[in-house]
């Protein structure tokens, strides 16, 4: 299959374009500079050259594809309600050139901000919400009912070298400023991550065997406990960890503060039982605890 990927040179991108060619899928990377245009040559991959602002550039990569991935998105969230709307117009920019051709389009979603305070799982759907502006998830699936076999992949906080994992890697920036690492009330919050290695199976699997309309986690730990994780970023950085209340996350997360403190774990079970899927790569704690993993 001839796979169009956006973000195929990124941190799941580059591990997912290598899980798909080494299965016998062609894939053709979007690439926005010329070092993302080099590593996906290295990769084995065929350039294409554009952005998420240049819908011409999706448009043309979506309609000579087979199947498309939608792993790209701007991850500035101090202009989270912009970025979200690029991406929404971006998804439609190429879901509108796959119309009618029941070709597979999967994007690419969070685990968290669906329901607050319980496990989510896959048959938990995301209500339109004016707090959580990435509305990647209903812009993808809503073309399902236009002949599209349109499905979603919800992340958790995704690890596995360079130092990177999900949201955790701007907590660690964060600590590096505030030369403190936080976590709110008694830090029992729980966030559901993943090891990149296995992420990248299961987009491959979604791509062949996934369903319309259908929604699945790349899930390996349901719920890591917040006070765990800033521990280790705090002995990674040799800065004291310490608790704050709910009302100081905004001064201390800065653009991050609306997952402060948020219980957000997620099972993968349904996902594993449809698509044989199995995670069984080193988990976040014991991963990131490792020395220099968070050194650059």
């Amino acid at each position: 299959m001839r796979v169009f990927i956006t973000g195929a040179a990124g941190f799941i991108g580059t591990e997912t374009t290598r899980e798909l060619i080494a299965h016998g899928h062609q894939v053709v990377g979007l690439a926005r500079s010329d070092a993302n245009a080099e590593l996906l040559k290295t990769l084995g991959a065929e350039v294409h050259r554009g952005s998420l602002q240049d819908l011409d550039s999706l448009k043309s990569g979506a309609k000579d594809a087979d199947g498309v991935i939608h792993l790209a998105f701007i991850h500035d969230f101090s202009k989270f309600a912009e970025n979200g709307q690029i991406d929404k117009r971006a998804i439609e920019a190429m879901g509108d050139v796959l119309e009618g051709t029941n070709k597979p389009f999967i994007v690419t979603s969070g685990t968290g901000l669906i329901a607050p305070n319980v496990v989510i799982t896959e048959e938990m759907r995301r209500d339109a919400s004016p707090h959580v502006p990435r509305v990647s998830e209903q812009a993808g699936l809503a073309y399902a009912k236009r002949g599209v076999r349109a499905m979603a992949v919800r992340l958790p906080q995704v690890h596995g070298a360079d130092g990177k994992a999900g949201l955790i890697t701007y907590l660690v920036e964060g600590a590096r400023q505030q030369r403190a690492a936080a976590y709110v009330g008694d830090g029992s919050a729980r966030w559901a991550a993943a090891h990149r290695l296995d992420v990248a199976p299961l987009y491959r699997l979604v791509l062949e065997k996934g369903v319309a309309d259908g929604i699945y986690h790349a899930v390996g730990e349901e719920g890591v406990p917040m006070r765990q994780i800033v521990e280790v970023i705090g002995r990674a950085l040799n800065v004291p960890v310490v608790s704050i209340k709910q009302e100081e996350a905004g001064d201390y997360y800065g653009p991050l503060a609306m997952f402060a403190g948020l219980d957000m774990p997620a099972s993968s079970a349904l996902t594993q039982k449809w698509l044989g899927w199995k995670p069984t790569k080193i988990g976040l704690i014991a991963d990131i605890g490792q020395p220099g993993y968070f050194a650059s």
